[in-house]
C-alpha cells in the first residue's frame, strides 16, 4: 500500500497516523515479524523498520543499542530485505537507514530491492536535501517516497525545497538533538506543526511515548506521530514484548483518535 493511500484513509476517518519504528532484526529476524504483527494488531498504521548501520548519528541511546543487538544477530541488508519481503502486511512499510549502506548497494538495487519487498516509503536522515537529487529519481522510478525530515532549524529556502520534493509525509522533528522519549511535548513542536504549511501529510517524532502525547500533537495540527525508542525500549526488557508492543500501540493509537 503507497503511503498517501493510507493517509487518505485515515482523513476519511478523521483519525491521525501511528507510524510505529522498530530496528529490524532486533534481537532477532524472526522477532521482527513477531512484533510487527503486535503493532499492527495494536493498531499502527504504518510500519517504519529501520535497517542497522553501525554510525546511526540520528539516533539516541536506545535505538542505538537496538541497532547492535540486530547487528550482532547478523542483520544485513540482503537478510533485512527478505525479512521484510515475507512480512505480507497490508499496510505501508518504510525503511529508515542511512545513505552509506544505499551507496554501496547501488541507488538503483537498493530501490528496486524496496519496491520488490513491498517497501513504499525512504527515510535517510544523514542525506541533506540538497545531495538527494539521484537517490530522489531512483525513487520516482520505483513508486518509493522519498520522506525528508524537517526540524526546527530549518532555513526556509531548505524547507522549501523540502516541500517541493518531499513525498509519502514529511517528517518533523520535534525537538533538537537525537530520536529518545521523553516527557513532554515541547512548545517549539507546535511552533514547527504551524511554520509546515503544505498539503503533504506531516508526522512529528523524535520524543513521543504515550497517548496523551499522541493526541496533543494531533490537537497541535499534524497528520501523524512518529514513536520508535519507547518501542525499542519494550523489546530491550525482553519482558512478555509482544503483549506490551501491542498495548502500547493501542493506546497510541486511541491518542491520534482524539480518545485520551
Amino acid at each position: 500500500m503507497r503511503i498517501e493511500e493510507k493517509f487518505k484513509q485515515l482523513k476519511e476517518k478523521k483519525e491521525g497516523a501511528l507510524i510505529a519504528y522498530i530496528c529490524a532484526g532486533d534481537p532477532t529476524p524472526q522477532a521482527t515479524k513477531e512484533y510487527v504483527t503486535a503493532l499492527v494488531r495494536g493498531g499502527a498504521d504504518i510500519i517504519e523498520l529501520g535497517l542497522p548501520f553501525s554510525d546511526p548519528v540520528a539516533d539516541g541511546p536506545t535505538i542505538q543499542a537496538g541497532i547492535q543487538r540486530a547487528l550482532d544477530g547478523g542483520m544485513t541488508p540482503d537478510v533485512y530485505f527478505r525479512t521484510i519481503s515475507s512480512l505480507k502486511l497490508h499496510i505501508p512499510l518504510v525503511v529508515m537507514t542511512y545513505y552509506n549502506l544505499i551507496f554501496k548497494r547501488g541507488l538503483e538495487k537498493f530501490a528496486k530491492d524496496c519496491a520488490a519487498s513491498g517497501i513504499s516509503g525512504m527515510i535517510v536522515p544523514d542525506l541533506p536535501p540538497e545531495e538527494s537529487d539521484e537517490l530522489q529519481q531512483v525513487c520516482k522510478e520505483n513508486e518509493i517516497d522519498l520522506i525528508y525530515l524537517v526540524a526546527p532549524t530549518t532555513t526556509e529556502e531548505r524547507m522549501n525545497q523540502i516541500l517541493k520534493e518531499g513525498a509519502g509525509f514529511i517528517y518533523l522533528v520535534a525537538r533538537l538533538g537525537v530520536t529518545g522519549a521523553r516527557s513532554d511535548v515541547a512548545g517549539s513542536t507546535r511552533e514547527l506543526i504551524k511554520r509546515v504549511k503544505t498539503t503533504t501529510p506531516r508526522a512529528v517524532g523524535f520524543g513521543i511515548s504515550n497517548g496523551k502525547q499522541a493526541s496533543e500533537i494531533i490537537r497541535a495540527g499534524a497528520d501523524g506521530v512518529i514513536v520508535g525508542s519507547a518501542f525499542v525500549d519494550i523489546i530491550a526488557k525482553g519482558e512478555d514484548v509482544p503483549v506490551r508492543l501491542e498495548a502500547l500501540a493501542r493506546e497510541l493509537k486511541d491518542g491520534v483518535k482524539g480518545q485520551q
